[in-house]
């Protein structure tokens, strides 16, 4: 045989009778067959068999699996980041002539889909106050596809009345689907309370720290697969499986992580709450949390992210000044890894409420409290014309 053909031959050469504690790393778009008959085309390879790389490598079906498996779902697909996994749930159930309801909390590019993209393809979005619950069902038409819910909702922190929303719409037989990404599929229970999708932004609490981008679709039952697989086929959302292993590796130390994010973002809520400087804060475990007494009845705990608004004497230009002059917290978008980020929203608006440029967001990492505690304070004794507490 030539070197040239040797060169080529895929047959592997070592022995392959090696374990391993880590899921190995699966590259390659062809799958190969041993005879002509055992070609197959079908994106179910969890259940019937690999055919392409596209629809899955043994690593990334190893990481819908263990999604699936710590969110008691029927399947998972994994995508190519949070807005992917929107972006499925929207065309597996919403068409042309259809209604969807998306609270005003939904993440802003969420909002972004569905009021242009979707808009645009003939599907009518209607925005809701995600404190509706019951109420809901006062919204849904006869055409309505879809509720879509987020909590706690993005930013502001609204916590939803799920299991209200979801009776409302069963009853109607609307699928209700839910950004969980806050709860990592595991602060809230989604298909116990009868959610029938619930998506999550792997990059945040799954991958952990700040390196990957991936996103999951995880449905309750047989109906909801049938509808998102063949749609999750035709857009063709291949994942790295890099990246894959990535987020198995994240899953290993997920739960160390929640239980310090969570010690920690308490302690620093409470040392803003006290502080006269401060106007609210938005944490779930805090009664100026809209949606507090949900929390407390749904959830099993609290993550790493938060809000807070100064007090209406604080210009937005002190808040700015604020941010800036923070050396441990970086300036920086997302959240739920290890590093602890800030960054203010000065035009972030909600129904008759104008955050004045005063509104917050932290991400609590892993360095220690008592620093974090000191650079929120150092930055705060910037501001001019206000005394600290």
């Amino acid at each position: 045989m030539d070197w040239r053909t040797k060169l080529l031959n895929p047959h592997q050469l070592a022995r392959q009778d090696y374990k391993s504690l880590v899921t190995p790393i699966y590259r390659g778009s062809t799958v190969v067959f041993d005879e002509q008959s055992l070609i197959k085309d079908d994106w179910e390879q969890a259940e019937k068999g690999y055919s392409y790389g596209l629809y899955g490598t043994p690593t990334t079906l190893e990481l819908a699996a263990r999604i699936s498996q710590i969110e008691d779902a029927k399947h998972t697909f994994i995508v190519p980041g949070g807005q992917s996994a929107i972006a499925l749930v929207y065309f597996s159930f919403c068409k042309s002539g259809t209604h969807a309801l998306v609270p005003h909390s939904a993440y802003g590019p969420n909002k972004s889909m569905a009021e242009g993209l979707l808009r645009g393809l003939g599907v009518e979005v209607e925005a809701y106050d995600p404190l509706i619950g019951k109420d809901i069902s006062k919204l849904i038409r006869s055409n309505t596809s879809l509720i879509w819910c987020e909590s706690p909702g993005s930013v502001t922190m609204e916590i939803q009345d799920i299991p209200a929303i979801v009776k409302a719409a069963h009853e109607k037989n609307i699928p209700v689907a839910l950004d969980n990404t806050y709860a990592a599929g595991v602060l809230f229970d989604a298909f116990k309370y009868g959610v029938d999708v619930s998506i999550q932004a792997l990059t945040k609490y799954i991958g952990g720290h700040s390196d990957l981008l991936l996103g999951s679709v995880s449905v309750r039952d047989e109906e909801a697969y049938n509808i998102v697989g063949p749609i999750y086929m035709q857009l063709g959302l291949a994942v790295s499986p890099d990246d894959c292993s990535l987020a198995l590796r994240g899953l290993q130390t997920l739960a160390l992580r929640l239980d310090q994010l969570e010690k920690s973002t308490l302690k620093i809520a409470l040392w803003l709450s006290e502080n006269n400087i401060i106007h609210e804060v938005y944490h779930p475990a805090f009664k100026s949390c809209p949606g507090h007494d949900i929390w407390k009845r749904d959830f099993t705990g609290s993550a790493s992210v938060f809000s807070f608004t100064f007090v209406d004497n604080v210009s937005s230009k002190q808040v700015e000044t604020f941010i800036n002059a923070l050396h441990i917290f970086k300036i920086g978008l997302s959240w739920g890894g290890v590093t602890s980020l800030a960054v203010v929203y000065p035009d972030l608006v909600r129904p008759n409420k104008d955050f004045g440029g005063r509104l917050v967001r932290l991400n609590i990492g892993l360095e220690a409290v008592d620093d974090l505690i000191n650079d929120l304070e150092l930055a705060i004794s910037n501001f001019n014309s206000l005394k600290l507490n």
